[in-house]
């Protein structure tokens, strides 16, 4: 992206770009002390196997310039301060929202300072939510082995996801199937819930949610809306003349082995887990990974980058499991992927800015849908082309849905707009959920209403 494209380890490009104060002596010595600190922190975490971010914020840059974009682009780059950006600079209209490590945040309010580039504090340190989210998680585990239900305003780790799925399936045997697609790299199953009432190879539309692993409330709005979809059909009318004459897929865990890692070990790991060969950094980026302009702008070649695109397309197993169900199915009339966060409706292409040639019916379809989410709680969502309301990113699993022939093709992106972030309490899932299923909802009945 932008004009600056150096290496990771390029950091005399860096120095360039920054004045000379940055890198004086005595900078060094209390960036010295500042990452011996932080580096007694990494052993205490890496003792208990689980990454800790004590001290880290997430801080909000407003780029009033295109050389402040080039600059925070440029920093992008860079490895050796570990910064997360959570929201890219792409332009001076939006936000960029990066997770500051505590050993970099001298560095980092002084480059803003220097460059005169507003920012704020979203979140002032990052670990007491965690640490939140993690004591109320146990907490409702406990209750629900307790009274052996299930909470749907909560988060849960993969283990108890799957065993819910198969309490779904035994409520509702004549509606949902339980699908092993394949396998994941660290060999976990995934499942597919088949939503059907009979026939073969129906029509159908394909849901999916937790592409990217720390994006919980992705997984569990998936969760809710399996539910809803159980419960609902045969009472709501429209939704069970849908089922009559389509098939909705669900997958639930798009990428298993980095959700249970957010569990374990990184409560910010966003990638798969698979090796890089050549390279100490795991994983690809499973939504840079498609044969869609793959290799193109907004993905990384590099191994350590939360973009990496991979060795080759579909090289993720977790993709190329999709990419088979979807092909030998043949025909899907619809493809959504739910991710979070910035509240955003979008449809292809994100590797071209580019129209595509069903462009007016997308973004009426998006804005009607958009428009039945905000009737509820009057959560405002922006509606377009991935490329030009959020940024440009190639091997994006809904562009190669479209180039493959699935015209309703849209991503989400759930709540919130940057206050929590990835971190959304978990006493938001059921808002978010409920509205969002209105706009789903919309979607498949208008799939439903207009075949081709």
């Amino acid at each position: 992206m932008g004009a600056a494209h150096l290496a990771p380890d390029d950091s005399a490009g860096l120095q360039k770009l920054m004045p000379d104060t940055l890198f004086a002596p005595k900078w060094s010595r209390h960036t010295d002390e500042m990452r011996g600190l932080w580096l007694l922190l990494a052993l205490v975490a890496a003792a208990k196997a689980e990454k800790v971010f004590t001290g880290d914020q997430v801080i909000r840059v407003n780029a009033q310039s295109e050389e402040q974009i080039q600059l925070l682009q440029t920093l992008e780059t860079q490895q050796d301060w570990e910064l997360d950006f959570w929201l890219h600079p792409v332009s001076t209209e939006l936000p960029v929202d990066i997770r500051v490590p505590r050993f970099s945040l001298g560095f980092m309010t002084e480059f803003l300072r220097v460059h005169s580039i507003p920012h704020s504090v979203l979140i002032n340190n990052l670990q007491e939510l965690l640490d939140e989210e993690k004591a109320e998680m146990e907490v409702n585990q406990r209750k629900e082995r307790g009274t052996k239900s299930f909470n749907f305003g909560a988060y849960h780790p993969l283990e108890s996801i799957y065993s819910w799925m198969d309490t779904l399936v035994a409520e509702h045997p004549n509606l949902i199937t339980k699908q092993e697609i394949g396998k994941s790299y660290e060999n976990r199953p995934m499942y597919v819930l088949k939503f059907s009432t009979g026939g073969y190879n129906r029509p159908a539309i394909w849901i999916d949610t937790g592409i990217h692993s720390r994006e919980w409330v992705s997984q569990a709005t998936g969760v809710w809306t399996a539910n809803k979809i159980a419960t609902d059909y045969g009472t709501d009318a429209s939704l069970t003349s849908l089922l009559n004459t389509m098939d909705i897929y669900m997958l639930i865990l798009a990428n298993p082995d980095g959700y249970v890692y957010t569990h374990t070990n990184d409560r910010m790991w966003r990638k798969t887990r698979s090796h890089n060969p050549g390279s100490a950094c795991r994983g690809v980026d499973p939504n840079r990974n498609w044969d869609a302009g793959f290799g193109g702008p907004g993905a990384s070649k590099y191994p350590c980058s939360d973009a990496f695109h991979g060795p080759s397309p579909h090289s993720e197993i977790e993709v190329k499991n999709v990419v088979n169900l979807i092909r030998s199915h043949g025909n899907f009339k619809s493809f959504i992927s739910v991710h979070a966060y910035s509240q955003l409706l979008m449809y292809p292409y994100g590797y071209s800015c580019g129209k595509v040639p069903d462009q007016p019916e997308l973004d009426s379809v998006g804005r009607a849908a958009v428009q039945k989410l905000t009737s509820l709680y009057g959560t405002r969502y922006k509606v377009g082309s991935i490329c030009n309301i959020i940024y440009q990113a190639s091997g994006g699993s809904i562009d190669w849905a479209y180039d493959l022939g699935i015209k309703y093709s849209y991503a989400f992106e759930l709540r919130d707009t940057g206050r929590y972030g990835f971190i959304l309490p978990s006493n938001q899932i059921i808002p978010t959920a409920s509205e969002t299923w209105l706009a789903l909802k919309h979607i498949m009945e208008y799939v439903r209403d207009h075949p081709y």
